[in-house]
């Protein structure tokens, strides 16, 4: 029998322990599925935004796989760092460890304030409103009038979304009651989407992207003079494009068609004078203030007293070829984002005009990608924040590792779609299978859950989650909701242990 650790329970996790129940060279295969959260699924439960049941309804087959068996669940396990098991000591217990640890930290923007308060990482929004139990509570400057989200992928559109969105319209999904109070009470009105590329280098999908305009009470607004910056944009019907760049850009255009000018802050020049967006400078008379102070640029909406935009709705502006340069401070806060314009450079990047343009925002948000992080006692390659690895192999000083391989994001780094893992699980798992003759003749423990526990750790098993799926509908029901996520570790916990509290 080969005994296998599958460290993490997020797609790739299980998409490799389907493939080693799959494969038919090693008939009898037995595998841990490891996870540090007592819950499984990874970023179908803790990064999919709450209002897409269908990619979350991918836990139903995630499930399928976790119930098998020949699998087992193991949650609430800690690999590497101060209090958990080394890699080391892990691969004692086990013929094979595959590690499918993602990439948990986010990349930051490098400019100078982003350390402010009200500047974060979407990661870190995105765990609080999916109730993520790392997150700490946090209101997230709601009460901000004008929010930017610096990124143009599918987790920039996400936070967007929810960001624009009626907290009605999420009452139905699990989102935790405190971020759905706090969404209810948001007062932002502006939400600003900002690339430093051109429409045809966007990330996100047309799915995506059609979905913000399908929002109740939100306006899309797109400048067609940015659009027509983008070469491919002008671009003839023949000239060959990625589909989904097409689609995208027909999106835009559509939206470019209907709505206004997106430009709402300050322009200035190398010399310090500020411009419209139309490059008429500003007079005296055109220096508008909103209640905090915060001068509005010609364009901008006018708000009332009570910080609602006049027309009662909310604006989602896209914008590009904006790159940012600093975060702007107000009273120990941001108040907004010093942008430098850019042009395409004829090489598929972005060369800096001269000009910048400066963004009112209370509450900005980067989502510029995700990075691995070292795991201790795993080498790392800190350029790339991955493994070293040779087809999953895991690398030591260049040579493979025997029992140790890699899958998903900390194999190949933060890129494609959910669906990407499978092949890549199945890749790692092709090279497990052909080294399994040699696997086999290692030792490995007969109980490695005893030893887990002898070894200070307190796992939550398949039947401690399903206690947890309980207390989450029993939460639901009691607030007239369907079930909604319990958002802390001592309430994860307790509920595995079938506590109420």
């Amino acid at each position: 029998m080969l005994r296998v650790a599958v460290v993490g329970s997020g797609p790739s996790g299980v998409y490799t322990a389907q493939a080693l129940l799959n494969q038919s060279l090693v008939p009898e295969v037995r595998v841990h599925v490891l996870d540090r959260l007592p819950t499984p699924y990874g970023l179908v439960r803790y990064g999919v935004a709450p209002d897409h049941e269908k990619i979350k309804s991918l836990q139903n087959s995630l499930r399928a796989v976790l119930e098998d068996e020949r699998v087992t669940f193991v949650g609430h396990v800690q690999i590497g760092g101060a209090d958990g098991v080394p890699p080391a000591r892990l691969a004692e217990l086990y013929h094979a460890v595959v590690y499918c640890v993602g990439a948990a930290a986010d990349r930051p923007l490098a400019v100078p304030g982003e350390e402010l308060p009200g500047s974060c990482s979407a990661t870190r929004f995105v765990s609080w409103y999916s109730a993520h139990p790392d997150s700490a509570p946090d209101d997230f400057a709601l009460r901000a009038r004008s929010a930017v989200v610096i990124g143009v992928g599918n987790v920039a559109v996400d936070v967007a979304r929810i960001l624009a969105r009626g907290a009605d319209e999420l009452r139905a999904t699990d989102v935790p009651r405190a971020a759905l109070g706090a969404l209810a009470g948001s007062r932002v009105r502006e939400v600003h989407i900002v690339g430093r590329r051109g429409p045809s280098q966007a990330r996100f999908t047309t799915k995506e992207l059609r979905e913000l305009g399908a929002l109740p009470g939100a306006r899309i607004l797109v400048d067609p003079a940015e659009l027509a910056r983008d070469p491919a944009y002008a671009a003839p019907d023949g000239l060959p494009l990625p589909a989904v760049v097409r689609r995208n850009l027909e999106v835009l255009r559509g939206w470019a068609v209907r709505g206004e000018p997106a430009p709402s802050g300050a322009v200035y020049d190398r010399s310090g004078a500020a411009y419209g967006p139309s490059g008429v400078p500003y007079g005296p008379s055109e220096a508008a203030h909103d209640p905090s102070g915060v001068p509005y640029g010609p364009s901008e909406a006018v708000y009332g007293a009570s910080g609602a935009v006049s027309d009662g709705g909310r604006r989602i502006r896209l914008r590009f070829f904006l790159r940012p340069v600093e975060l702007l401070e107000r009273g120990g806060r941001v108040a907004g984002v010093r942008f430098a314009r850019t042009v395409p450079d004829g090489a598929g990047g972005v060369q800096d005009t001269g000009t910048y343009e400066d963004i009112e925002a209370q509450l900005v948000l980067r989502a510029v990608g995700y990075r691995g992080v070292e795991l201790p006692g795993l080498p790392f390659d800190p350029v790339r924040g991955t493994v070293p690895h040779a087809a999953g192999r895991v690398l030591r000083d260049g040579v493979p590792s025997p029992g140790e391989y890699v899958a998903g994001w900390i194999k190949r780094g933060p890129t494609g779609v959910i669906g990407s893992n499978r092949s890549c699980a199945k890749e790692t798992v092709a090279s497990l299978i052909e080294d399994a003759p040699l696997l086999a003749r290692r030792p490995a423990a007969d109980d490695p859950l005893a030893v887990l526990r002898a070894w200070g750790q307190r796992p939550v098993e398949w039947d401690g989650w399903l206690s947890i799926e309980r207390a989450e509908e029993a939460l639901g029901r009691s607030l007239g909701r369907g079930p909604v996520k319990i958002p802390d570790w001592p309430g994860l916990l307790a509920a595995a242990r079938g506590e109420e509290r």
